[in-house]
């Protein structure tokens, strides 16, 4: 997964990506002479949203919204709707690159309104600290918590403070407010009035109100009396004005405490407790010793009042699995080692008499921890051009094991996940093409369909006034004949797919086929089922039952239409098996449907030999190294917003359809029409979100890159849904990775009349007011590869794994009951597992090297630069 990293050293060395500080702190790509763009160090959280019980008093939620709309993440998702249940299952997952300084996510759920804005039901706030004490990551229901206004802060602010005199004489203590950015929208126009007040020794000064804006500008300077001795403390707090009624909270810089989630299962806290009740925000003391110090200081919200939520635990509950990955990725050339290892094992194959690597490494990784595993090693080789003999490798070493005909690769195993993993990895678009027709249909007409008769529903047809009440058999007889067409349609599709099906999955497939017939040549009939094993049950037919997590639909399917979509996905796994007779002895009622199986079992077979036929003219298509087949990394129609005049509206935008490749950003009037014109992806200098008042919406995303004449233009795009919006945010930062131009800063809102909308800067080629986010980005199966960070994630993986390797090891070279040899830690070892523990100690090694110094200790408490 490629994730954007700035240059701090030249690749000669194994220092770590990391953010290079310029005048502003903001971490900036500082590419050095003869070396690329790296990324930074990646932060992932990975989120499984779903399910939501027990909800109180708001009527009817419609909406579930596990995301991090706010403040850290700045790329929120969105789940789909569950319409009218207290209890919706989503079953969504979400890998997201954070960075790295990221510190909570908020997931929000919302009741969706149709003529109104949602209404949010409660809240749930994980820290990073309370993510640092799972790093397995935490698993189990939690708790929803009243949103609470004055806890929904945000944003930065710049503060310059000093203390004047000397020790006998009259001292000031000094306070240059500069400016904040990223403040909290409380107003309905999207923005704030923002002021700061600040408090010491008894007095209080505040600065004046800047309109409309959430990257204010003050330049203000305060001087209070120094008390004797200098115990008192100084708090700077920030504030929206509001005209009528009471003013906002828009956050304090104040200390925070850490808090631990509790050590059972069942419960997460829905809001961390209470920081210590305190005013304390900067030391008098230390910065006397230091004299003056200036930063930027993240805004927290006030919990110095305990409050104790009348509403927790009424709220209904959300379960949730997440988990924080935490790691440092070194330059490429530092892998190369365990690459090459890893690539001469697969290339060596098996040997008589010796526990192959892999051998060890499916024995001793763990079932929660598979999954992860196969998917990196999937990309690895995808990578280095060996997948096929990666996964031939997979086969032979499964097929050598005792195994019967009719088990054959059903259950976890390595070889298993790993072939699911590259078949998702590789084959979406095949996916896509092949079940999209078919899965639009099923959406669209809702026919009801049902084949069991103790689920059947009666219901009454005809005309006004001809009412009669259908019978069970009829009820049936017409969802029979519904499900054989959808069934019809899927298996034609699927039939006439081979040539479009990729050339490396074809070979994967032959190979496997091949490796089966060779070992069952009594039961020929084997080697179907192992390419349909996968084929249907891991890959057709789960994207059949849950279209949205395959990408296939936006929304989850109603009642109804799931219904028929497990239908047709039993209907598919049961011509997978090729035994239909053992799927009617579970279920007599599936028997009208059993002529339609035998035909569709003949037809699957007839298809997996031309799938795993002629290699000839594939042989092309299967040498050096590969990658998902992405030409089209994402298109649609987007409206494009003009920044003249008095304001833009929205029927003054374009509609135009866009598509970005790998070599740059087009668009034109419609899919099939001639390109009106086109960005190159090396001219893009940034893609970040708009301020919803700019446009009235918060879709809107703008797209900073050089012009034909050289200078900085910017193209304001709205996106339909948050959801496309971060698509398109996320696909654009990916490829536009190894951009050296990148900008460090931009402007969230737009130059209008004489002065930026969101600071009030009036010169328009000024340094922006926020910084970019290059890094944040979401993780798909279509994204480009990154070697060094699958290396990275194995080296992880392996290094947990030295002592049970080295057991296993001997285990499986040693006959069951034969007396147990030497096997201490001077005992030789084969060369291959000998080479992996060197490798293994040569990168944690440079691991070592690489740890960043610990900072200074600030004179300020909560000092961020």
């Amino acid at each position: 997964m490629a994730t954007p990293r700035p240059v701090s050293q030249p690749p000669m060395s194994c220092q770590p990506r990391t953010p290079r500080q310029d005048g502003d702190g903001d971490p900036s790509p500082a590419p050095a002479e003869g070396s690329k763009l790296w990324v930074l160090p990646p932060r992932h959280v990975s989120r499984k949203a779903g399910e939501l019980t027990g909800l109180g008093r708001w009527g009817v939620p419609r909406r579930g919204s596990p995301v991090p709309p706010c403040h850290q993440c700045h790329l929120p998702r969105r789940t789909a709707t569950v319409w009218k249940t207290l209890s919706p299952f989503w079953g969504e997952e979400y890998e997201v690159q954070l960075q790295p300084a990221f510190h909570s996510i908020s997931i929000y759920v919302m009741d969706e309104d149709a003529l109104s804005r949602d209404d949010v039901i409660g809240k749930v706030c994980i820290t990073r600290d309370m993510l640092a004490e799972h790093p397995k990551g935490y698993s189990g229901w939690v708790s929803l918590s009243e949103v609470d206004p004055d806890e929904e802060v945000q944003g930065e602010i710049h503060l310059r403070v000093e203390v004047l005199g000397s020790q006998g004489s009259r001292r000031l203590l000094r306070c240059t407010v500069l400016e904040a950015r990223d403040l909290a929208r409380k107003d309905r126009n999207g923005a704030s009035d923002p002021f700061v007040r600040l408090r010491y020794n008894g007095k209080v000064q505040e600065s004046t109100v800047v309109k409309k804006s959430c990257y204010p500008r003050w330049n203000e300077t305060f001087e209070f009396e120094l008390a004797e001795p200098a115990g008192e403390k100084l708090c700077v707090e920030v504030w929206d004005w509001d005209l009528v009624g009471r003013n906002d909270f828009l956050g304090k810089v104040s200390p925070q405490t850490p808090s631990p989630l509790p050590g059972g299962p069942a419960r997460l806290p829905a809001r961390p407790p209470p920081a210590i009740p305190s005013q304390v925000v900067f030391s008098i003391q230390g910065l006397e010793a230091a004299g003056q110090e200036e930063g930027w200081f993240r805004l927290r919200p006030d919990r110095s009042k305990p409050r104790e939520d009348e509403h927790r635990g009424s709220l209904g509950s959300l379960q949730l699995q997440v988990r924080l990955r935490d790691e440092t990725v070194l330059p490429s050339h530092c892998y190369q080692p365990l690459v090459q290892l890893l690539c001469q094992e697969v290339k060596s194959g098996c040997q008589d008499g010796q526990v192959h690597l892999v051998t060890l490494l499916d024995e001793t990784t763990t079932a929660e921890c598979r999954q992860e595993v196969a998917v990196n090693l999937v990309k690895l080789f995808l990578g280095q051009g060996l997948v096929k003999e990666f996964l031939d490798l997979l086969f032979e070493l499964e097929l050598a094991k005792p195994c019967e005909p009719n088990t054959l690769f059903r259950s976890n195993s390595l070889a298993s996940k790993s072939m699911e993993s590259f078949l998702k990895v590789t084959g979406m678009p095949y996916l896509h093409t092949v079940l999209g027709p078919t899965i639009t249909r099923v959406f669209e007409e809702k026919k009801y369909v049902e084949l069991d008769p103790g689920k059947v529903e009666i219901k009454d047809v005809g005309c006004s006034g001809l009412h009669r009440v259908q019978t069970e058999g009829e009820v049936i007889e017409q969802g029979c004949q519904h499900l054989q067409s959808y069934l019809g349609e899927l298996l034609d599709a699927i039939i006439k797919s081979a040539p479009a099906c990729p050339p490396v999955i074809r070979a994967a497939f032959r190979q496997l086929f091949r490796r089966v017939g060779e070992r069952f040549p009594q039961h020929q009939h084997v080697k179907f089922v192992a390419v349909t094993s996968f084929l249907c049950l891991r890959f057709f037919s789960p994207a059949i039952m849950t279209p949205k997590l395959f990408h296939l639909r936006e929304t989850h399917a109603d009642a109804r239409t799931s219904r028929t979509l497990l239908l047709l996905a039993k209907a598919v796994q049961m011509v997978g098996n090729m035994e239909p007779a053992a799927g009617r002895a579970k279920e007599t009622w599936l028997a009208p449907l059993l002529p339609a199986l035998q035909q569709g079992i003949a037809q699957m077979k007839d298809f997996i030999a031309r799938l795993v036929g002629t290699e000839e003219e594939e042989e092309e298509g299967e040498g050096g190294p590969l990658g998902p087949p992405a030409v089209v990394v994402k298109e649609g129609p987007l409206f494009v917003h003009k920044t003249r005049g008095k304001g833009p509206l929205l029927a003054a935008a374009k509609k135009l359809h866009f598509c970005l490749t790998g070599e740059a950003l087009s668009f034109g009037k419609s899919p099939g029409a001639e390109r009106s014109g086109a960005i190159a992806l090396a001219d893009i200098l940034a893609a970040e979100k708009v301020e919803e008042k700019s446009f009235g919406s918060s879709h809107v995303m703008q797209v900073v890159y050089v012009g034909a004449g050289g200078q900085q233009e910017t193209a304001y795009l709205q996106c339909k849904c948050v959801n496309e919006l971060n698509q398109w945010l996320s696909a654009l930062r990916k490829v536009c990775v190894n951009n050296p131009r990148v900008l460090r800063a931009y402007h969230p809102g737009v130059f209008r009349g004489d002065k930026w909308s969101c600071c009030h800067q009036k010169e328009r080629t000024g340094l922006g007011c926020d910084r970019t986010r290059h890094g944040v980005t979401l993780q798909d199966w279509s994204d480009p590869l990154d070697p060094a960070a699958e290396a990275q994630r194995l080296f992880h993986h392996l290094q947990g794994l030295r002592g049970t390797l080295r057991e296993k090891y001997w285990e499986l070279l040693e006959p069951e009951g034969a007396p147990n040899g030497a096997r201490g830690e001077g005992t030789p070892l084969p060369e291959g597992l000998s080479r992996l523990f060197g490798v293994l100690g040569d990168l944690e090694g440079c691991h070592r090297l690489a740890q960043p110094p610990d900072p200074p200790t600030p004179a300020l408490l909560q000092l961020q630069t």
